[in-house]
């Protein structure tokens, strides 16, 4: 989860700004976690605690208010929790928080049918589930061992996303998007074209457009392929999430087996 937090809060500076160069500071002082962070965290809280994921983010959505939610999920945030209802999104916010899922279940078809549930409770249409489901499975065949190229053509073949373009040819055109057909793709070929994690959040951010999200999906990604994060970004990712937050990071990350190593 550490690599989905990464790309979050170093994308939260650049949403918009449309920076589209990969040479920016990582952190600088209003970094901060946004709505990805503390809906990942939610997803992660109900898999541990055996909790329904709406009542996990409806609590932590309303925990962390000003984190930066779209209007239609204000709206479903201030409704009480015995009348929420799914109002048919295919946006990115049910990509950007699915991540604990791939790590916590050990096959892909209960890693799919998970992204699955976490995305309904929010986002029912048939886009929304699939941008879930496809940055779930990329991060579990990451995670398992899969090389890239398998990666791809799974993603490919299952989700039926043109993963056929770099970032290099993405990068001049693309414009702001918050929704799964149009930025899911996108974060998984940065994830593709990438060296390390810090490579891929670096890439997510110079497309331009919702630099956070792209970035928390292809850190995931990244984290779960490279199994290695930069020292400079564990502490300050462990310093901007502070003690209560990143307990619950290191204790999901203890009871899956999250393993990685830090770089100096």
């Amino acid at each position: 989860m550490i690599g989905a937090i990464a790309g979050d809060i170093i994308g939260s500076v650049h949403e918009r700004a449309n920076i589209k160069q990969l040479d920016f500071q990582l952190f600088q002082k209003n970094s901060s976690f946004t709505d990805d962070t503390a809906l990942t965290l939610a997803i992660a809280d109900a898999i541990l605690n055996e909790k329904p994921y709406a009542l996990m983010v409806h609590n932590y959505g309303n925990t962390y208010s000003k984190r930066g939610y779209g209007g239609m999920f204000r709206k479903w945030l201030k409704t009480p929790l015995d009348q929420i209802e799914p109002y048919n999104s295919f946006g990115n916010g049910s990509a950007m928080r699915v991540s604990p899922v791939a790590w916590a279940f050990k096959t892909i078809d209960r890693v799919l049918e998970e992204a699955r549930r976490t995305a309904i409770i929010t986002h029912n249409h048939p886009e929304g589930v699939k941008g879930a489901q496809a940055i779930a499975a990329a991060i579990h065949l990451a995670h398992i061992g899969k090389d890239k190229k398998v990666i791809k053509n799974y993603i490919q073949k299952q989700f039926d996303y043109d993963l056929d373009r770099t970032v290099e040819q993405i990068r001049p055109k693309y414009k702001f998007d918050v929704t799964c057909q149009g930025s899911v793709p996108e974060s998984i070929i940065a994830f593709l074209d990438s060296d390390n994690l810090e490579h891929a959040i670096r890439l997510g951010i110079s497309l331009g457009g919702d630099a956070d999200t792209i970035a928390c999906m292809a850190g995931a990604i990244a984290q779960a392929y490279y199994k290695e994060i930069p020292m400079v970004i564990y502490n300050k990712v462990k310093e901007i999430l502070g003690a209560d937050l990143w307990r619950l990071v290191k204790q999901f990350e203890e009871i899956y087996k999250i393993n990685y190593k830090l770089l100096a």
